[in-house]
């Protein structure tokens, strides 16, 4: 175990010049202790209710401010059919969506694609994308690298106490990290 530390430390000390102050001292502080998160149950904020692009619930499984915000983890249950994001860009965050129940509708740049349980899709940072909700209902996990700040845009339009316009929309997702470059997709 001292070992392991010592290589730890030794590893840390002689790759610091390559890293800023502030990762330096993620690495050090990094929580050491694990938990659970229940079937059905969000971490942090409960279930939040999403208004806007539409009226599906989040559960916060991981939130960035458990992994310094290197990491955040979401499930998503829908409950939207024909609904979905606006074309959108992450600037600095990619994602990953696993489908767990239902049917999706996928665009990434120009492509297309149908989504169904079981199957995952990759959307890189930097590139257009958005998302609409085929099946009554359906229940995806979304992965968020590095966390940005997607959590927060999920309360600020959980907090609202009307449904925004899309003008409105386009202002929290710029507010967040996120810019709005077209409509939600239709589904075919």
């Amino acid at each position: 175990m001292k070992r392991n530390k010592f290589i730890a430390a030794f590893l840390a000390l002689v790759t610091s010049p390559f890293m800023t102050p502030a990762q330096i001292q993620r690495n050090f502080s990094r929580k050491e202790k694990g938990f659970k998160i229940g079937a059905g149950e969000g971490r942090i904020h409960g279930h939040i209710k999403l208004k806007g692009v539409n009226s599906n619930i989040l559960d916060v499984k991981i939130s960035g401010s458990d992994t310094d915000g290197d990491l955040a983890i979401f499930e998503q249950t829908s409950l939207s059919q024909g609904k979905g994001t606006p074309l959108h860009i992450h600037h600095s965050q990619d994602e990953i969506f696993y489908v767990i129940e239902g049917a999706y509708y996928f665009q990434v740049g120009d492509e297309k694609f149908n989504l169904t349980k079981g199957e995952s899709i990759f959307l890189p940072r930097k590139i257009a994308h958005a998302w609409t909700q085929v099946s009554l209902s359906g229940k995806m996990t979304v992965i968020v690298q590095p966390a940005g700040k997607l959590e927060d845009f999920f309360v600020s339009v959980a907090a609202l106490d009307h449904e925004p316009t899309p003008k409105e929309m386009e202002k929290i997702f710029a507010d967040n990290d996120m810019q709005v470059v077209g409509p939600p997709l239709k589904i075919n």
